[in-house]
């Protein structure tokens, strides 16, 4: 279950504490009624809730299946497509950037997946990601030179 402040999910036997009408916020018994109740203080690191974990995997394995798929595109590109005219070199220069941001993507995402989980079980904020940053450069850097050597082929 989350939380009311923060998003973060609760462990084990940190529950909210509710007055008569359900509403949370009220004290917790034995605690005095100036002082709001809150979540108990977290261990250095605990048990996050499944849902998070399968999440946090299911999002690394996503950014696999793109590692994968940038690597197929790349070997197709050079072991499939014509020759450019003229321009020997340019099945390479489009496909081995693909296979290379696929081979890079693959380690940078089990990177953060590892830090991921690792903040999960300290209850720390996720730390930012970089790979659809990654991606979107560095994709738009390979459409430009494919777009480059279609024109100079002609």
């Amino acid at each position: 279950m989350l939380s009311e402040t923060g998003g973060r999910p609760r462990g084990r036997g940190e529950e909210a504490a509710t007055d008569a009408s359900g509403r949370a916020g009220s004290p917790a018994p034995g605690q005095p009624a100036g002082q709001p109740a809150g979540p108990a203080p977290q261990p250095a690191e605990h048990e996050p809730d499944a849902r998070y974990t399968f999440a946090n995997e299911r999002t690394y394995l996503a950014w696999i299946r793109t590692a994968l798929g940038l690597i197929a595109a790349g070997l197709a590109v050079i072991q499939l497509l014509p020759p450019f005219h003229g321009i020997r070199w340019g099945r390479h220069a489009i496909g081995i950037p693909l296979i290379l941001l696929g081979g890079f993507i693959a380690v940078l995402s089990y990177h953060e997946w590892m830090a991921n989980q690792r903040a999960l079980r300290r209850g720390q904020p996720l730390p930012r990601s970089w790979l659809p940053t990654v991606l979107a450069i560095t994709i738009t850097a390979v459409g430009l030179i494919a777009a480059v050597v279609v024109v100079a082929a002609r």
